[in-house]
């Protein structure tokens, strides 16, 4: 229940029996995975878990980047992989199937999906976000939390907000203006939260102009619960708090992992010493215990035996309907039964199915092509590897697959990005495939002219080889059935339905950040400003590769009779060819010579249409709320300008087949910019921003990005390279040296990676309460070259942590019961 945009609790009654010491404690986890259970007033614990393509719950001790066993769960094609679907219907089938699973194994809240914009292709996680387009991803990520809520499972959907790097991700400020901040990054969260309804969200690591995403009451209330409407409960991710007490005033509920009791007694002496309102602490205890009793008294699944075989064959349809044909020169696929095939690549006998990081699934089975190919009704004339993706030679073995390959009729080469390349924790240096497969693929082209690219990666690449094939099938990370579902699309019994999420540029250079991304030493400039992904390229006249949205089908697709209507528009669509098959319908809305400066086309709607050969149908695509309104600085509301808006309906945002307009009236009185100041915002040609120009649209000052002198707790701890102890800079050089040796060894070490971009601040953050903010001042001093002073605060500040965490515990058995 609401009064205005408050939500009224359901337990009430319950928080006003708990003591100040409970509620404070409460608002902390108790490991690193679970909340803490008060037994005196019946208030359980629940369980937290990663998952956003398959359920990673630990079997052993907890923690965060997953290197530890987690029980067996489908490992799904990742969020990158079915956004190309442009399937909500499916989004949601495969949000029920991970609901399930996290019923099964008395998971409460599943933290996913990512829907992070990617703002660059080098970010190390895009591999588990949706897209560059926020309409898209949040449309996708609704239909995921649709289906995992459909099974009494909370989703949170993350990283609430501006998170589009891992470099310093924990230590890094996003200096964006306000309007780029609600029309892209915000306004996939929007959807997410309105027509998914989702029950938990995640704030990120970054701060947001100056200030930490957790503890923004401006996102957190402001937008997030008023403007939006939200009721559940915002979730820090694990280590990401920086000050809890500004946190619970902003609207945070529940700081992740364990800290101990350090953050509980920060509370406490806030209200004490009027820091923070008693209300707003009872206001968040009060919404994270009215989830906790929510998820603790519905229905639970009785079988705890989720139906894998069912799971794996619907991770095989995902796969399927997420490949994009990117290529296919004389109609060389659907593959002929009759020729001879030799499949070449190390990809084919152990696929690159999924991400590394905290979102890793320990899959139920793992299919590569090499197994399944006898399913099929090929003529395999052999299968090498041909190369080794940590870039060993075997020379042996690269003759074998030219050999082979010379004898071929066809070549299937299956090839991409290696593990290195796309982690958590890791954000790419460049867009390339390693040497060693582009070499082997040049030098097959020279023996063979027929070659099949089958491509696993999670984001985009540069692809100026792609002259060496006849026909270009890309995969991305399709998850554990994955190879079936290739095998699906290269013989034919699956026509290709995927269209790109992102955009594919010719090369790094072209994207719209290259000057800005990832970040300074402390701040990431937005300079590019709502020019992100094909918003750039299209509007700049930039040549891509492969525009957004762009997909090839074994059949052709027409459009007919536009007609446009006061609330959204109709359209025919044929299929002309003799296949069966599915097109994904994109309207675009642009407004011609607009007073406030624009993307010339932004996606407003799109469907996906299965029709049966020589099928005509109309389809419908609505008007919404978010057509034609963009945000005004200046009077801090959206709003829509008067104009005739173009409407455009194709199947890319580069292949346009019918346009027409529409008269809209709209209300803006008082518009934000001035041209003559902001000359590039209007061309859309923003790789060069000028600070006059970005101050401009800033509408302040730029902030000082570079390190001021002495670390500080926020600061991050390879910025010990700038330590004035020697011993700092011995530990600097050490953790340099193993990060360095895991990259090199082709495994990303992620425990190094997360403390060698954590801050220090985040030490009594990740250690369950062994370590206190005290000794992290301490530690500190020590590392600015006060050496006695910070040994004496971190021995000290041991044993008071040690007395007051007991002391603690006493307060709350004094209760009359325990908080665990």
């Amino acid at each position: 229940m609401k009064v205005g945009w408050k939500t009224i609790m359901k337990q009430q009654k319950l928080v006003e029996k708990m003591t100040i010491e409970e509620k404070a404690a409460i608002l902390s986890g108790k490991t690193v995975w679970q909340t803490r259970e008060i037994d005196r007033l019946s208030i359980p614990s629940i369980f937290l878990s990663d998952g956003p393509h398959g359920i990673r719950k630990q079997a052993g001790a907890g923690d965060h980047l997953g290197l530890n066993a987690s029980l067996n769960a489908t490992c799904f094609p990742t969020a990158a992989t079915i956004a190309n679907s442009w399937n909500q219907d499916l989004g949601e089938e495969i949000g029920e199937a991970l609901g399930e699973e996290a019923a099964s194994m008395d998971v409460n809240i599943l933290l996913g999906p990512g829907l992070n914009i990617k703002r660059s292709p080098l970010c190390g996680r895009n591999f588990e976000y949706f897209s560059e387009d926020p309409y898209l991803s949040g449309k996708m990520a609704a239909s995921y939390i649709r289906g995992i809520q459909s099974k009494g499972v909370y989703a949170c959907p993350k990283h609430l907000a501006v998170n589009s790097q891992e470099l310093r991700r924990m230590a890094m400020d996003a200096v964006v203006d306000e309007r780029t901040l609600r029309e892209i990054y915000l306004t996939g969260f929007e959807i997410a939260v309105k027509e998914g309804h989702a029950k938990a969200i995640m704030s990120s690591y970054n701060q947001i102009n100056g200030i930490y995403a957790n503890e923004d009451k401006h996102l957190l209330t402001d937008i997030l619960r008023k403007d939006w409407g939200f009721d559940g409960i915002v979730v820090t991710d694990w280590g990401g708090s920086n000050d809890h007490v500004k946190g619970v005033a902003a609207g945070s509920n529940l700081e992740m992992p364990s800290c101990g009791y350090d953050s509980a007694r920060e509370v406490i002496d806030a209200v004490q010493n009027g820091r923070l309102k008693e209300s707003d602490l009872d206001e968040r205890v009060g919404e994270l215990v009215d989830a906790v009793m929510e998820l603790t008294s519905g229905k639970k699944l009785s079988d705890k035996n989720f139906d894998r075989d069912a799971h794996h064959q619907l991770a095989r349809k995902a796969a399927a309907e997420s490949m994009i044909l990117l290529k296919n020169e004389k109609q060389i696929l659907p593959l002929d039964t009759k020729k001879s095939i030799a499949v070449i690549g190390d990809f084919a006998f152990s696929s690159r199915y999924q991400g590394a990081g905290s979102s890793m699934v320990n899959p139920t089975k793992v299919e590569d092509m090499s197994s399944v190919l006898q399913q099929y009704d090929l003529n395999i004339l052999g299968m090498t590897r041909g190369y080794q993706r940590n870039g060993d030679v075997d020379e042996n073995d690269r003759k074998f697959a030219l050999d082979l390959s010379m004898n071929a009729d066809i070549v299937i080469f299956c090839f991409g990005l290696d593990e290195i390349s796309e982690s958590e924790g890791l954000d790419r240096t460049h867009m390339r495939i390693p040497q060693n497969q582009i070499n082997l693929l040049q030098d097959i082209s020279k023996v063979n002219e027929n070659i099949i690219g089958i491509l696993s990666a999670g984001s985009a690449i540069e692809m100026p080889w792609h002259t060496y094939c006849k026909a270009i099938l890309h995969g991305y990370l399709n998850g554990q059935a994955g190879a079936l579902a290739t095998l699906d699309i290269l013989t034919g019994k699956v026509n290709p339905s995927g269209r790109l999420a992102e955009t594919y540029p010719i090369s790094y250079e072209q994207t719209p950040a290259f000057r800005y991304y990832p970040s300074n030493e402390k701040t990431s400039e937005y300079r590019e400003s709502v020019y992100v992904g094909y918003r750039y390229y299209d509007t700049s006249k930039v040549r891509v590769q492969y525009p957004f949205g762009f997909g090839l089908s074994y059949t052709e697709f027409t459009y007919s009779d536009l007609i446009i209507e006061e609330d959204g528009i109709k359209v025919s669509v044929t299929n002309t060819g003799d296949r069966d098959g599915a097109e994904v319908v994109q309207m675009y809305v642009g407004l011609p010579n607009a007073i406030v400066f624009r993307p010339e086309k932004e996606l407003k709607g799109f469907v996906k249409v299965y029709l049966k050969a020589g099928e005509r149908r109309q389809i419908r695509i609505p008007f919404d709320d978010k057509t034609f309104r963009y945000w005004n600085i200046k009077t801090g509301q959206w709003e829509i300008e008067t104009g005739n808006y173009q409407i455009m309906v194709g199947a890319s945002v580069a292949d346009i087949r019918l346009t027409g307009k529409t008269e809209r009236i709209g209300n803006s009185k008082e518009y934000p910019y001035n041209p003559a100041k902001m000359p590039y915002y209007y061309t859309g040609i923003v790789q060069k921003i000028s600070d006059d120009e970005f101050r401009e649209l800033l509408g302040h000052e730029i902030p000082d990005g570079r390190w001021s002198g002495n670390l500080e707790i926020n600061d991050a701890i390879c910025q010990m390279y700038y330590a004035k102890s020697r011993l700092a800079r011995l530990i600097y050089r050490c953790l340099t040296k193993m990060k360095k040796k895991s990259e090199a060894q082709g495994k990303p070490d992620l425990n190094i990676l997360f403390i060698y971009n954590m801050p220090f601040r985040a030490i009594a953050k990740m250690t369950g309460g062994a370590v206190s903010m005290e000794m992290v001042y301490g530690m500190v001093n020590v590392v600015n070259g006060h050496f006695m002073l910070g040994v004496k605060k971190i021995i000290g500040g041991y044993f008071r942590n040690r007395r007051n965490n007991k002391k603690y515990e006493k307060l709350l058995k004094g209760a009359g019961g325990k908080c665990r």
